[in-house]
């Protein structure tokens, strides 16, 4: 299975002022896999260690950071030598060996020549964070699960992930039963690599739920494994609470939906440990649509799961709804829906989306994401309904110079629409929800 942050991993790899690379994102997204296959591809060996089962490099990791010596203790574990430019060293499961956090910073500065790549769980890189923690001195890099062109090319379906590139708008309507099908698909596996995989060689969907249901009690391990004590109860109530959160026609975060009677303040350290994780991603309203959009967050918000996959599987969600149209489009008051696409706006543009509701409550705006120096309204359709009146009113409002809404039905651009400022006028892109890869590409182009 390719990952689009190959392409990434090359250019770290060719740039002469590289750093130690550091690769972060949630337990079982697939960075050991990524890494140890980026190496095979594009270095002449590849020495790795994984720090929760190799003591001897954990103690010697330890001792000092006399960089020679550890060189010298690493070749010797390795038996190979460690040249430029033609070896990998993979730290695996760095999180368990402080020391080797830290000793990145070192490398960074004595062993430039060297490639070193770190992996571990984000949870524990956020605990060593102030803590040795090597600031400026690595090259950082997130994974997430895969996007939906990962899982089409993972599919057997890599001519429509191509064709999608294209953009050539007449060509991909004429497949556009092909790409809602393998869109509900996606909705149902996600982007976890062991379900896709599962998926991909089986298309035994009772098995992709049985991966996807021990991926979520791994995770529940982990709250009463690495939580404190007094934190991980509420941690597991949050979590539970995802999916009628989000199945709210209001689906901003309820501290009443977690448990009655539960205030804010009760609940922010075990947010905070699910962000930590990389389990959850937090929308925050914007009070006004301001660049930068950061400056305009408040505190409301809206929690979002890991892996749309995840989210259906914790709900009990039923494979029979793949056969039955596009039901599983509408399941949830479009819950799945907006999940995939701040899945897709993170994992294939970079992009931290927020969102903004009117000071009456009357009109929101699913998602606001900053691009240059715009601030573009998305609205998000689970089906062909295209009625959007929030963003209509907001684009007439706040006259932005694009606005976005996405649905199954296909691409089409109206240009110049009015606001109520005269000498101002805004462009609409309706893009596919299955072409949200292309999303970028589309708003360089009005």
């Amino acid at each position: 299975m390719r990952r689009h942050l190959t392409t990434e991993l090359e250019k770290w790899k060719q740039n002469p002022l590289h750093k130690p690379l550091l690769l972060m994102g949630a337990r079982q997204v697939g960075k050991t896999w990524l890494l140890q296959e980026f190496g095979k591809q594009s270095f002449a060996q590849v020495v790795y260690i994984r720090f929760d089962r190799d003591e001897r490099m954990k103690e010697s990791f330890s001792q000092d950071y006399d960089m020679k010596r550890l060189v010298t203790s690493i070749e010797l574990h390795a038996g190979c030598k460690l040249i430029a430019d033609e070896t990998l060293l993979i730290l695996d499961e760095i999180q368990e060996c402080p020391a080797a956090l830290t000793s990145l910073k070192y490398f960074c500065e004595d062993m430039r020549e060297l490639h070193v790549a770190a992996a571990g769980s984000l949870l524990g890189l956020h605990e060593h964070q102030g803590t040795g923690f090597p600031v400026g001195k690595v090259n950082m890099l997130n994974l997430y699960p895969m996007s939906f062109t990962e899982f089409l090319e993972a599919a057997g379906q890599k001519s429509m992930a191509e064709l999608l590139a294209t953009r050539d708008w007449k060509m991909i309507t004429l497949f556009a039963d092909r790409l809602s099908e393998y869109l509900r698909y996606y909705y149902y596996v996600g982007g976890m690599p062991e379900a896709v995989l599962s998926f991909a060689t089986e298309r035994d969907f009772n098995k992709v739920r049985d991966i996807q249901a021990d991926l979520l009690a791994g995770y529940k391990r982990d709250f009463s494994k690495h939580a404190p004590v007094d934190v991980w109860p509420r941690i597991n109530l949050i979590w539970e609470s995802i999916p009628n959160q989000l199945s709210q026609q209001n689906k901003k975060f309820m501290c009443s939906a977690v448990q009655k009677g539960t205030r804010m303040r009760e609940l922010e350290l075990a947010l905070q440990w699910l962000q930590d994780a990389g389990l959850t991603y937090m929308v925050r309203r914007v009070s006004k649509p301001g660049i930068p959009a950061a400056a305009y967050s408040e505190n409301a918000f809206k929690l979002f799961h890991l892996d749309v996959g995840l989210l259906g599987a914790q709900t009990g969600l039923q494979a029979q709804v793949i056969l039955e149209g596009n039901r599983i489009f509408q399941e949830f008051k479009g819950a799945l829906a907006e999940q995939f696409v701040q899945q897709e706006l993170r994992a294939e543009h970079g992009l931290t989306p927020y969102y903004w509701t009117a000071s009456n409550g009357q009109s929101e705006i699913d998602f606001l994401v900053q691009y240059g120096m715009e601030l573009i309204p998305i609205e998000v359709k689970a089906e062909l309904n295209l009625t959007a009146k929030s963003l209509k009113s907001y684009c007439q409002k706040f006259a932005p110079g694009v606005a976005v809404r996405t649905s199954l039905a296909n691409h089409h651009i109206q240009q110049s629409l009015p606001t109520a400022t005269p000498d101002k006028h805004y462009s609409q892109l309706d893009i596919p929800l299955y072409a949200l890869s292309q999303l970028i590409e589309e708003l360089k182009s009005l």
